[in-house]
């Protein structure tokens, strides 16, 4: 027993050491099942306005990705704009609802750490 002792507190002093990295990368959230709901939200959000912008305003799949983070980011650059009225209306919807969404899945992570926390 006295051989495996010191391999155990190595272990440990590992996984000590890895937790702060872990939780830059919301393993505690991603673990908990109304998190991966909201994150699954969020995501479908993005792609729903991809490839909504990609058919719309016919922008390639990256610049899509791109003017959907942004908008929801709302950051809003201003170096890709909608130019149809059809675009231009989805992205009102768009971006309202995906604010939400985003919202809730923040609060999400912030409901998560704060039971960790306790």
């Amino acid at each position: 027993m006295d051989e495996k002792e010191p391999l155990r507190q190595t272990v440990e002093e590992e996984i000590r050491t890895y937790r702060p990295i872990r939780s830059l990368f919301l393993w505690d959230v991603v673990s908990d099942r109304d998190s991966r709901a909201t994150l699954s939200w969020a995501v479908a959000t993005l792609l729903i306005g991809t490839f909504a912008y990609h058919w719309l305003e016919g922008w390639s799949y990256l610049d899509a990705l791109y003017f959907s983070v942004i908008s929801l980011a709302t950051i809003g650059y201003g170096d890709l704009t909608p130019t149809t009225p059809l675009a231009k209306a989805f992205t009102i919807i768009y971006v309202i609802n995906g604010i939400v969404i985003l919202l809730a899945f923040f609060d999400r992570i912030r409901v998560v750490r704060s039971k960790r926390m306790k």
